[in-house]
């Protein structure tokens, strides 16, 4: 049992998780002070003792001269003292022998004997002084507290240790005796400047650095595109460069490598998208040209990732004016970098729509259509209009429309125009329509199981489930996708459409963007629902009767109200007389100047309204819509008015009773009312269209032409007619042909270079009738009777 007591037992790891680290400290800090004070007393004990042993030594033995003296003194010492102590005879031989021992002892030599004091009062004294002051806490000139890192536990045979780390701790002298090393290392470089290079030189050196990265990247770049599989990993190398360090070159080469990337991607991409493996795929074997290509595209995907993540890093920077820590490319340079990162994710987004990230792609273009920058703006715009022309089965289409959708949504409608306009790019000319009772019960290509086996027998079975195999794969080889998808991609797309568009007119009639949806209403206009017409026309007349909108405005409204009505509302029984009066109305407010371009949005109204719809016009309506058309055709640019008169053309062919406009005499009672705005009761067939006679003598020479043709009558043969490049096209793109948008004369006016003589030869015939009709006035003689060559004299005088 004392065995037992005697061992300390080791304190387990709960106990030394619940004490405090203070308390361990305090602990280990009053253990070394009280062995330092035990040592301490102990020295100062030894010290005591020597310093005894050297006094008695170095007492000196007294001289003989002078005993007598000394031996007189010392008696009448003794006597005193004897006087004052007890006597001698009184003490007992034991106390006697006691104080011989006394004065063997150290304490007693070195104790000052004439003192009545007990011996250790003194030292009892010193002891109780010292104890107190170690009682007093005191602080101690310690190292700093180190921070440790508690580790697991290991447990041993003894018990359970527990395991700590030092965290290291940079101490105040280092960093001083660093920084002494960078202030010693400045003096040395300001002892020791770097040649400064001058203009010349600084210039050579950039372009040496920059011919050197020039030759790094296409040599990349050609390894890459001789052997992709092979040096895939040299894309990571490439791109590294994006992160160009060197500011005078920082700038062009991170675009150089942009544009790089992106054509290397273009070209060594698969025409398929690539797939994650699964684990099953993954744990099985293949062979090495199997694994060797799975490592190209599991290599390719990820690099084309991070460039593409690299991209709309630096869009990002670039929106949010961000200065990078390293300040190596300035805040000017982050608009050129931003540019080259949307012009390179435009390309991917038209050459790469089959393959992985194209719906990021999409999601990063489509804010940046409605990018304050305009050269930005209209480059995605040409990308998202490239895709659709190219898009032919739909796909690519869809994405880009639900983007676009949910982005206008987002923004309340307050966006770019060119966004929707975009939307007319696109491909879709069918759609899926309810089927009728007849295509319900159309025969199936494929027959179900109980048929088969109803109508079947075992045999035919086997050779149809083998015939309707062969199909499948032949479709697939073929890679040609059906109609009925195809169809079904269009009908998706177009309801996304026609719900952006119905939205905008019902919530946002005021927004710049109603043009854009009337003139996408207008090209869409064959494909909306029957059901919709009604309602559809009778938003678009109140939008024009509210007059808050302008004339374009107004015109887009019409233009989209007959496109209705010429397809599929031919079956509807409606009378737009307001619209025709509308448009009646507004053709005056063309001019020569800003609304010169409208013209064509006119042209085209025109063409629905009066040509498509010639059964549904009155003789009244064509003939005023005949002169006003004229009298228009004064007051536009020559293109405008090419087109005016091509369309007047056509409307007299379309309409033959309208050369009646060509005579001068009135049928019918009334008087032409020019200035009523009611086409059918303006009384057009009492007027002429005088305003050809003016337009014969236009300074354009296709303006004659058609005005001659015209008041010819508008012949097909003869002198009169046409030429076939006049003839055989509409007014439409003779407009476009013929237009004055570069302000210059279009066809251009034919040069000729006369010579010297030719126009000598024209000054004198010229001043030679002016003179002649000057001497028939004074001298009534006609030209043949003048005595005078005038052409002899004015040689003379050397005109």
């Amino acid at each position: 049992m004392k065995a037992r007591k005697s061992k300390k037992r080791a304190p387990s790891f709960r106990k030394l998780l619940k004490t405090s680290k203070v308390k361990l400290d305090n602990k280990l800090k009053n253990k070394q002070y009280k062995q330092q004070s035990t040592a301490k007393k102990y020295r100062k004990e030894q010290r005591k003792l020597r310093q005894a042993v050297k006094d008695v030594v170095s007492k000196k033995p007294l001289p003989l001269d002078d005993g007598k003296r000394i031996h007189r003194a010392q008696r009448t010492e003794e006597e005193e003292e004897e006087e004052e102590a007890l006597p001698l005879d009184m003490m007992d031989e034991d106390d006697l022998q006691l104080l011989k021992d006394l004065g063997q002892m150290p304490s007693f030599l070195t104790r000052d004997l004439s003192s009545s004091e007990p011996i250790h009062v003194k030292k009892r004294k010193q002891e109780s002084i010292i104890e107190k002051y170690e009682k007093v806490p005191r602080r101690l000139q310690t190292e700093p507290e180190k921070e440790v890192i508690h580790l697991l536990p290991i447990k041993d045979k003894c018990g359970i240790i527990p395991q700590t780390r030092e965290k290291p701790v940079v101490s105040i002298n280092t960093n001083e005796d660093e920084e002494q090393e960078e202030m010693e290392l400045e003096e040395v470089v300001s002892e020791n400047p770097m040649p400064k290079l001058t203009t010349e030189e600084y210039i050579i050196e950039r372009r040496r650095k920059l011919q050197e990265k020039k030759i790094h990247i296409a040599a990349l770049a050609s390894a890459i595109l001789s052997d992709p599989e092979s040096n895939i990993k040299k894309l990571k190398e490439l791109r590294a460069m994006l992160m160009e360090q060197v500011p005078d070159v920082a700038v062009i080469v991170r675009k150089l490598v942009m544009v790089s990337l992106m054509e290397l991607f273009k070209d060594i991409t698969p025409s398929y998208k690539i797939r994650p493996l699964t684990e099953a795929e993954k744990t099985s074997k293949v062979r090495k040209e199997t694994q060797k290509l799975r490592e190209f595209e599991e290599g390719l995907v990820s690099q084309y990732k991070f460039y593409l993540e690299n991209l709309e890093q630096i869009i990002k920077d670039w929106k949010q004016r961000k200065l990078k820590k390293s300040n190596v490319v300035s805040l000017k340079a982050y608009k050129g970098l931003a540019e080259v990162a949307v012009k390179s994710l435009c390309e991917l987004l038209v050459a790469l729509p089959h393959f992985n990230f194209h719906n990021n792609i999409i999601v990063l273009i489509v804010p940046l259509m409605n990018d304050k920058s305009k050269l930005i703006s209209e480059m995605c715009c040409e990308a998202v209009q490239k895709l659709f022309k190219q898009d032919k089965l739909g796909h690519a289409s869809l994405g880009v429309i639900k983007v676009i959708s949910g982005f206008v949504k987002s923004q309340n409608y307050v966006v770019r125009p060119e966004l929707l306009k975009s939307f007319l790019y696109l491909r879709i000319k069918e759609i899926e329509v309810k089927k009728d009772t007849e295509d319900i019960n159309a025969p199936r290509k494929f027959m179900y199981y109980k048929e088969k086996r109803k109508s079947l027998s075992r045999m035919q079975r086997k050779w149809k489930k083998a015939e309707e195999k062969l199909e499948r794969e032949l479709r697939e080889a073929e890679a040609s996708e059906s109609t009925e998808k195809k169809l079904k991609l269009h009908t998706e797309t177009l309801n996304i459409v026609f719900v952006t568009y119905f939205r905008i007119l019902k919530k946002a009639q005021r927004s710049p963007l109603l043009p854009a949806v009337l003139e996408g209403l207008a090209k869409f206009a064959h494909l909306i629902n029957v059901e919709f017409f009604d309602d559809l026309l009778v938003v678009l007349h109140n939008l024009i009767e509210s007059g808050e909108l302008s004339y374009r405005e107004c015109l887009h409204c019409v233009h989209t109200a007959f496109h209705i009505l010429s397809g599929q509302g031919d079956v509807l029984n409606i009378d737009p007389m307001k619209f025709y009066t509308h448009l009646y109305k507004t053709l005056f407010k063309l001019h020569a100047g800003a609304t010169n371009g409208d013209v064509e949005i006119v042209l085209q109204c025109l063409d629905v309204m009066l040509t498509k719809r010639r059964k549904q016009v009155s003789q009244q309506r064509a003939l005023a819509f005949i002169k006003r058309l004229c009298t228009l055709a004064l007051h536009v640019l020559p293109d405008s008015s090419i087109g005016i008169l091509a369309t007047n053309r056509s409307l007299m062919h379309t309409f033959p009773k309208t050369d009646l406009l060509l005579d001068n005499e009135s049928q019918g009672s009334g008087i032409f009312l020019p200035e009523l705005d009611e086409p059918e009761y303006c009384n057009a067939q009492n007027t002429a269209l005088w305003e050809l006679h003016t337009l014969r003598r236009y300074y354009h020479p296709v303006v004659q032409r058609f005005a001659s043709h015209l008041i010819a009558g508008a012949p097909s043969e003869g002198s009169e007619a046409l030429r076939p490049d006049l003839s055989r096209r509409s007014a439409t793109e003779l407009f476009e042909i013929y237009s004055m948008k570069t302000m210059t004369f279009n066809p251009p006016v034919i040069s000729t270079n006369p010579s010297k003589k030719d126009k000598i030869s024209h000054v004198e015939s010229y001043l030679n009738e002016d003179l002649s009709q000057l001497i028939r006035t004074h001298c009534n003689e006609t030209t043949s009777q003048l005595p005078l060559d005038f052409t002899r004299y004015f040689k003379t005088s050397g005109l």
